[in-house]
């Protein structure tokens, strides 16, 4: 399951958090947003108790999107340890997606 984080949730959800997270910056106005939500919803339960996904509105919490260089959208970043790790802009295939936060758990 993917939970939706706020400006002021993030730090508590994501940087604090004892698992990787892949982190979603949307909009719900995004047509590649909406195309990339089943995937990771997908992602989401495939990777479960090994993976936290979360995403955050961009338009609702202008705060993370700018501390982060959110420049298009959708952007995923890819946090371990409180760091972000790695991020990608677009809708990327499953595939690539699957090689990039199993990369994350890995530590690579």
């Amino acid at each position: 399951m993917v939970n939706e984080v706020t400006d002021k949730s993030f730090e508590q959800e994501v940087i604090k958090s004892e698992m990787p997270v892949v982190v979603d910056f949307w909009a719900p106005w995004c047509g590649p947003c909406r195309k990339l939500a089943p995937v990771t919803e997908k992602l989401a339960e495939d990777f479960q108790g090994k993976v936290k996904f979360v995403k955050i509105n961009v338009d609702e919490n202008p705060e993370m999107s700018q501390k982060y260089g959110v420049m298009s959208i959708p952007f995923l970043a890819f946090f371990k340890g409180g760091q972000k790790k790695d991020s990608t802009v677009g809708a990327l295939p499953e595939e690539a997606l699957k090689l990039k936060i199993e990369a994350l758990v890995d530590g690579k």
